[in-house]
């Protein structure tokens, strides 16, 4: 298997603010992992700010973004739902419900004016949000003695840095289990940097391949 572009999500929620001749848009950003737990945050934002006009959301679930919806919650049909929607999409992101809390400031933006608010109201949260980027990755694990797991471990800290990879945390028994998450290419070239840097002491062995998150900020 060879790796393969997956859509990235978010690290946690975030919030952010515009207001547009006098509406305030409030828009909450969170990663979920279903349409329920997507529900789930819809139900809270609604209650703890009852009273804002619109609660109108977009949300993309699936490690292919392949499970999507909008609702535009009173709003002028394809003003806000859809708009939000388009820029999680044009943004390329997964498993994240976006909820825009709008009170009205008594100024009328027009169609235009409410798709151009609602979209810049999700970009400007993206913008705010930590990306998590996703990829198809390989385990690479190897038993260590825990005399020299200290030693292995500051190398593959520091190979993973330059080759797209992501390091488990140890796990200690009666040795130190090191295990690597790689790109798929790149596993003979860490067993190569492996074996080279230990004398030909150290020969991993792989494991599954599977969806990893990878954070990027």
């Amino acid at each position: 298997m060879t790796a393969r572009s997956l859509p990235s999500t978010i690290a946690a929620q975030v919030e952010h603010t515009l207001e547009i001749k006098k509406s305030v848009f409030l828009t909450h950003l969170a990663p979920v992992t279903s349409m329920d737990e997507a529900d789930t945050v819809i139900a809270r934002i609604r209650k703890e700010r009852w009273d804002a006009r619109h609660h109108c959301t977009a949300l993309v679930i699936g490690t292919h973004a392949d499970r999507q919806r909008s609702n535009d919650d009173g709003e002028p049909a394809g003003t806000a739902g859809v708009p939000m929607l388009e820029v999680l999409r044009r943004r390329e992101v997964t498993d994240v419900v976006a909820v825009v809390s709008r009170w009205f400031g008594g100024v009328l933006l027009g169609a235009g004016g409410l798709v151009r608010a609602y979209g810049s109201a999700v970009a400007a949260a993206l913008d705010a949000a930590t990306p998590v980027e996703r990829a198809f990755l390989t385990q690479l694990a190897v038993d260590v003695p825990h005399a020299d797991a200290g030693r292995v471990l500051a190398f593959l800290h520091q190979w993973v840095e330059g080759h797209d990879a992501v390091l488990d945390s140890p796990a200690y028994g009666a040795s130190a289990r090191l295990a690597v998450w790689v790109p798929p290419e790149r596993v003979p070239r860490l067993q190569a940097d492996l074996a080279a840097f230990s004398g030909g002491a150290l020969t991993p062995a792989q494991g599954p391949t599977k969806v990893v998150d990878r954070r990027l900020g």
